[in-house]
C-alpha cells in the first residue's frame, strides 16, 4: 500500500470518528460502521526489504474499529483467548482513546501484547468468538482485536509505558524455565512476579524462541521481541544462553545438583520432519527450521554482515500449507528468489495457515499448487536438486482432523523444475531430552506428557508449549506456560494438587 491508500484510510476513519464521537451508540449503528483496513507495504516495494508488511492501524481508526465492539454481557471472546485478556475493557479504553488503562489490562495477564498482536491467530480463537462477527453473518467482519492489541502495544512502547509487573517479596525458591520462546516468557513472568527466583536456559546464542529464530523479521520485528526479553529482565529473571538441555546439563542434574526447586519444560519442538521420499538427501533441500533459522537469527538476508550463508536459490518449491510453509516461501521470495511455489495436498481453504498471511504471499506473487506433494525429489549429476515428482489429488471423506482427507489420482504424476525444496510439514520434539531423562513419560512423537496443570511424570517437573503440544501458537503456549506457573507457584505454597496425566495432542 502507498503512502497515499494509507492517508485516505485514516482521512476515512476520521470522519467516522467525528461521526460517532461523544454519542452513545446503539447495537445497530455499531455494527453498521465498516471494518477497518490494516495499512500494509505495496507488494511490489516488500519483497525488496525486510521490513514489516502490515504497518498498524493510525488512532482514527483503532478508535472507529473499537467503537464496532458491542460490549455484549457474555463475552465470549475471552473464552477464545487462552491467556483470558478481559477483551471488551481493553477495548472499551481504547475506543474512548485511554491508551494507558487499555495497555494496562491487557498487562494484567500478558506481557506479550504487541507480539500477540501481530503473529496470532486471532480469527481463529478471540475473533472466531466475537459477537459483531456472528451478528453480521460473517466472521471475517469479527472486530479486529489482534491489530486493536497491537496499537496499544506499540502506543505503550512509543510512549515509554512502564509494563514490567510488581514483584513479591523472594520466597527463597529457585525455578528453572527451559527455553525462551513465549510458553517459558510467560511462566518465568508469573513465577518471578510471585517472589521466586528464576532463571531462563536458552539453547541458541539468542533468547527468545521461535519468535526470534522462526518468524520473520517483515511479520515480527526482532526489536519488539528483544524489548519482551527486557521486560523479563527488568524484573529480575536471569537467562543464560547456549545452554542445551541434556548436554551443557542434564534435567535430573538442574534438580539433584544444582538445586531448583521445580522446573519448567517450554524448549518448544525443534525437530523438523521430513517425507521419507527418495531425493531427500540433496543439496538444495532444507528443512524450514534450518532455513528460516539462517534468514532470522542469523540474519543471512544481510550478506555483507551475516554469520551465515544462504542458499542461492531461483525456483523455489516449499512443502506445507501452515504459517511456517507460508513464511518459508515469503522469505525465500526476499532472498532473491524469483519463482517460489508452495505445494500443498489439499485446498487454500484448508491450509492451516493464517488468511491474512496467505493473501500476504498471494500479492507477492507467491504461487499455491493445491492438491498436490511430492514423491520424489530429482538430482543432477552434482548432487544438486533439480526438479520435483508430485502426485496430485481429490478430497474423499474427512480424516480425524475433520478436513477431507486426499485421494491420489491414478496416472496424475506430475515433474516439476525447481532448484531448491523446502520442508514445512512439521516438527517433532528433539529427542535428547527424554533420551537423557528416562523417567520423563513422552507419546510415540515424543512430546511429553502432562496432566491438565502441566506436571510431568517427574517430581518438581513441569511442561508446556510444543514440546506437549506438539504445535502451538505464540498465545496457546502463553496460556500453557501460565497454567503451569499457577500450579508450581501452588506447588512450592504448598498447595499443590494432583490430575489425571494429560496425552499431548498429536
Amino acid at each position: 500500500m502507498n503512502n497515499m491508500n494509507q492517508v485516505a484510510l485514516n482521512e476515512r476513519a476520521e470522519t467516522l470518528l467525528n461521526e460517532i464521537e461523544g454519542r452513545e451508540l446503539r447495537k445497530k449503528e455499531r455494527l453498521a460502521i465498516p471494518l477497518q483496513e490494516m495499512p500494509s507495504q505495496d507488494p511490489d516495494e516488500r519483497c525488496d526489504n525486510m521490513y514489516e508488511v502490515a504497518l498498524g492501524y493510525s488512532e482514527a481508526q483503532v478508535r472507529v474499529e473499537a467503537a464496532r465492539c458491542l460490549q455484549c454481557t457474555n463475552a465470549r471472546c475471552i473464552e477464545g483467548c487462552p491467556v483470558v485478556i478481559d477483551i471488551p475493557r481493553f477495548i472499551a479504553a481504547a475506543a474512548r482513546g485511554a491508551y494507558q488503562e487499555a495497555l494496562d489490562t491487557i498487562n494484567e495477564v500478558s506481557l506479550l501484547p504487541a507480539i500477540c498482536g501481530r503473529v496470532c491467530p486471532q480469527e481463529s480463537q478471540c475473533q472466531a468468538e466475537c459477537t459483531t462477527g456472528q451478528s453480521l453473518k460473517d466472521i471475517a467482519k469479527a472486530v479486529s482485536i489482534g491489530r486493536i492489541e497491537r496499537f496499544v502495544a506499540d502506543w505503550g512502547r512509543a510512549h515509554g509505558a512502564p509494563r514490567a509487573p510488581r514483584v513479591a517479596s523472594s520466597t527463597g525458591k529457585r525455578v528453572a524455565i527451559v527455553g525462551s520462546g513465549p510458553a517459558g516468557i510467560t511462566a518465568a513472568a508469573d513465577l518471578r512476579r510471585a517472589g521466586h527466583g528464576v532463571t531462563i536456559f536458552e539453547a541458541f546464542h539468542k533468547a527468545g524462541g521461535v519468535m526470534t529464530y522462526g518468524i520473520p523479521e517483515f511479520r515480527l520485528p526482532k526489536a519488539i521481541v528483544d524489548e519482551e526479553i527486557g521486560q523479563l529482565q527488568s524484573m529480575g529473571v536471569h537467562i543464560e544462553t547456549n545452554f542445551l538441555i541434556g548436554r551443557t546439563r542434564t534435567l535430573r542434574e538442574l534438580l539433584d545438583e544444582d538445586h531448583y526447586d521445580a522446573v519448567f519444560l517450554g524448549s518448544g519442538a525443534g525437530l523438523p520432519r521430513f517425507m521419507n521420499i527418495p531425493g531427500e538427501n540433496l543439496v538444495g533441500v532444507f528443512s524450514a527450521n534450518e532455513y528460516l533459522t539462517r534468514a532470522n537469527l542469523m540474519k543471512a538476508y544481510d550478506s555483507v554482515h551475516a554469520a551465515t550463508p544462504i542458499y542461492p536459490s531461483r525456483k523455489v518449491a516449499v512443502i506445507g500449507g501452515g504459517n511456517v510453509a507460508i513464511d518459508a516461501a515469503r522469505m525465500a521470495r526476499r532472498l532473491g528468489a524469483a519463482e517460489v511455489t508452495i505445494v500443498y495436498r489439499r485446498t487454500e481453504e484448508q491450509m492451516p495457515a493464517r488468511v491474512e498471511e496467505v493473501t500476504h504471499a498471494k500479492e507477492e506473487g507467491i504461487h499455491l499448487f493445491l492438491l498436490a506433494s511430492p514423491i520424489q525429489i530429482l538430482g543432477n549429476d552434482k548432487g544438486r536438486v533439480c526438479g520435483i515428482i508430485v502426485q496430485r489429488y481429490s478430497l474423499g471423506e474427512p480424516d480425524d482432523s475433520g478436513r477431507r482427507r486426499p485421494v491420489a489420482i491414478e496416472g496424475s504424476k506430475l515433474g516439476m523444475t525447481f532448484d531448491t525444496v523446502i520442508m514445512a510439514i512439521g516438527n517433532d520434539s528433539n529427542p535428547l531430552l527424554s533420551r537423557t531423562t528416562p523417567e520423563l513419560e513422552t507419546n510415540e512423537r515424543g512430546n511429553i506428557k502432562t496432566d491438565d496443570t502441566g506436571k510431568t511424570s517427574m517430581d518438581r517437573v513441569f511442561a508446556g508449549g510444543d514440546i506437549v503440544l506438539g504445535s502451538a501458537t505464540v498465545i496457546l503456549a502463553m496460556g500453557e506456560g501460565r497454567r503451569a506457573a499457577a500450579a508450581i507457584n501452588a506447588m512450592l505454597a504448598g498447595k499443590a494438587s494432583t490430575q489425571p496425566m494429560r496425552i499431548a495432542h498429536v
